[in-house]
């Protein structure tokens, strides 16, 4: 700015059978799909596939999941288990860590995941859910002179290079029919940008909830645009490394269904899912930044399969950034989806 599962089949087998079966798993070698539902089927709970994901912080779907079990009792079904690895951030970073075979799945936006995956990519994005119209936009100090978005040209706006803030930007600016150049655009990193709009040293900020809501619940901030009036097409997705999807289809399918229904149980219930760990310290929403993200996240919309009404929306992102000069070349999105509602037993 800031994976996928398996499956099998199995029969009544004998005593000497189930104990060979049994000693597979144990050495992991030769082991199958196939060997790790007969070992399910036969009451054997070992958990011998690790599926590692950037640690959630305090809040959402994640973070709940971590602290009750109910993740690990998720994947434990399909015979895996969770590593917490590194913190959720911004998905450049998490793209070159699964790149590298240091993680299996992490979160970002299709804004980002375009620019990643021009870069000779090793995953594919199995899960999407609708751009959150409410919480991202471009925010101006709510003393701000500057009321439409004809105001930023000569301004100075900051935001991400290649993802969801820069994407924000350059729509509201083709919306105003505003050349891009006539707004100076200001890279900086969405974790270090907060100080640098609390001086004014830059006019605006294209940005997402994670930043929004403290900087809205502040009252030192407002929306200029949100993501409703730039009809953004800004959606999130799930990344999974190749290797692990191809190798574990079965916790791929798993993970997606937890992420779906734990989802749907946010929207009805969002405070359950803020301020998980704690409610001090600076990873903790104070009473307004609670409220903030409550209404946005009531207004928002779980995980679901990539449908084909989204690889056409995928798709004009792809096309906006290249006509934006954002990407070098088109970045074609649809060699690189997984259809998670055809491996068996997922939702949605």
């Amino acid at each position: 700015m800031s994976s996928r599962p398996p499956r099998r089949h199995t029969r009544l087998l004998s005593a000497v059978a189930l104990a060979t079966a049994t000693l597979i798993a144990l050495t992991g070698c030769g082991s199958s799909s196939k060997d790790a539902k007969a070992s399910s089927a036969a009451g054997d709970t070992k958990t011998d596939i690790t599926l590692r994901i950037p640690d959630p912080g305090n809040n959402g779907v994640l973070a709940l999941g971590k602290k009750d079990g109910s993740l690990d009792a998720a994947l434990a079904k399909v015979g895996a288990k969770v590593s917490w690895t590194g913190s959720a951030g911004p998905f450049a970073p998490a793209a070159q860590a699964i790149n590298a075979g240091q993680l299996d799945v992490a979160l970002g936006s299709i804004t980002s995941a375009v620019a990643a995956l021009g870069q000779k990519p090793s995953f594919k994005l199995f899960g999407a859910t609708a751009p959150d119209l409410a919480g991202e936009g471009i925010l101006v100090k709510s003393d701000s002179k500057i009321h439409s978005i004809r105001d930023l040209i000569g301004k100075k706006v900051a935001c991400s290079q290649g993802g969801t803030s820069e994407y924000l930007l350059l729509a509201a600016l083709e919306q105003a029919g505003i050349p891009a150049d006539k707004v100076e655009r200001v890279y900086l990193r969405a974790d270090q940008t907060a100080p640098v709009f609390a001086a004014g040293q830059v006019d605006a900020w294209a940005t997402w909830a994670t930043y929004s809501v403290p900087a809205l619940a502040s009252g030192n901030a407002r929306f200029l645009a949100d993501g409703r009036a730039l009809g953004s097409d800004n959606y999130s997705v799930w990344a999974v490394r190749n290797a692990f999807a191809d190798k574990h289809p079965e916790v791929v399918k798993a993970f997606y269904a937890y992420l779906h229904e734990a989802g749907t149980k946010e929207i009805a219930d969002p405070a359950a899912y803020i301020n998980v760990f704690t409610d001090s310290g600076p990873t903790a929403y104070g009473a307004e930044p609670k409220r903030v993200q409550t209404d946005f996240t009531r207004q928002g919309a779980t995980v679901e399969p990539i449908r084909p009404a989204d690889v056409e929306r995928f798709g004009k992102v792809a096309q906006f950034f290249l006509n934006q000069k954002v990407t070098p070349s088109l970045v074609d999105v649809k060699p690189h989806l997984l259809d998670v509602a055809s491996l068996a037993g997922a939702t949605g």
